[in-house]
């Protein structure tokens, strides 16, 4: 088991996987380095060997099958994961690990919002995005995470090892975070100095489809991790549009003894019924979560009994 884990993950990075590389071994020379190549078009795998890294591949395309694969193959007391285009400086790896190592914090959030990123980012929707994504996340699960999409982080090894990913892409920094606050791990915040991407060097995010797709994740993980609320709200919709549409019809019948709109009294009976059923799936479904949870904290407990076998 290595002490300390930098995990890159790289796909066509050979202008600036040099420096990410040399800059890491320099900030921690006790760390084994390693950079998964995914499906790089350029010398980005032979660039980071030469430059001392451990080089694997994973031919899957997409950041978080990178990380999935990342986490399965490598086992450390530490992780550091951070991007291979050098927008993230090594220079808090130190303090990032130490947190992990002696602390023992879970995850460790590189704070991107909270410095230079809204200077140096040039994508003005990138911003927006980042700063949407942080407050619906904080909103909803009631958490005080500073930068929802950094891909600079440390983790514990009972973090990666309890973390099952999902995403395919881009969305992987956004499980991470709703899966760390929902399971009660232990998360701090440090403050990074971003800076933007050297000039030839391109972004792999496209800012409309990986925004969708990251809002998609956030409602999905909402359903799966908060149903009581998720399917609450479903059933609050649908009671209050059946039992608005109602109430002029029983003032009718109350004045007159009539109902004339009949079809309209069965779609609000249906709406009020649909309604009903919501909340009582979400009841159930929070029941089998509220489960969920237990196991998982036993499973915590095997994770930590084999570290200590290692």
């Amino acid at each position: 088991m290595d002490k300390i884990a930098v995990l890159i993950p790289c796909y066509n990075e050979s202008q600036t996987i040099e420096k990410v590389v040399k800059d890491f071994k320099t900030v921690l020379p006790e760390a084994a380095i390693y950079v998964y190549d995914n499906n790089s078009s350029d010398d980005t795998a032979t660039i980071a060997e030469k430059a001392g890294a451990v080089v694997r591949h994973e031919y899957q395309q997409g950041k978080g099958n990178v990380i999935r694969r990342m986490f399965r193959d490598i086992d450390a007391e530490c992780y550091i994961m951070t991007d291979g285009d050098d927008t993230y400086p090594a220079d808090n790896a130190r303090e990032m690990a130490d947190a992990v190592l002696e602390r023992n914090v879970d995850m460790v959030v590189g704070d991107r919002l909270s410095s230079t990123y809204f200077e140096e980012n040039k994508r003005p929707f990138h911003n927006f995005g980042n700063s949407v994504v942080r407050w619906s996340i904080n909103t909803l699960f009631k958490s005080d995470i500073k930068d929802i999409m950094t891909g600079y982080r440390a983790f514990s090894y009972q973090f990666v090892k309890s973390f099952p990913v999902l995403s395919r892409g881009f969305e992987i920094e956004t499980e991470m975070s709703i899966h760390a606050v929902d399971k009660n791990m232990f998360l701090e915040n440090v403050v990074i100095e971003y800076r933007d991407r050297p000039e030839g060097s391109e972004s792999k995010l496209n800012t409309y489809s990986d925004g969708f797709k990251v809002i998609f994740t956030i409602i999905k993980l909402l359903r799966t991790y908060k149903p009581l609320f998720f399917f609450g709200m479903i059933a609050l919709i649908f009671i209050a549009l059946g039992v608005g549409f109602m109430i002029p019809i029983i003032v009718e019948f109350v004045n007159t003894g009539l109902v004339p709109k009949i079809p309209t009294l069965i779609v609000c009976c249906i709406s009020i019924l649909i309604g009903i059923l919501s909340f009582f799936s979400g009841m159930i479904l929070h029941t089998i979560t509220w489960k969920n949870r237990q196991d998982f904290e036993m499973r915590l407990v095997e994770i930590a009994n084999r570290v200590k076998g290692l």
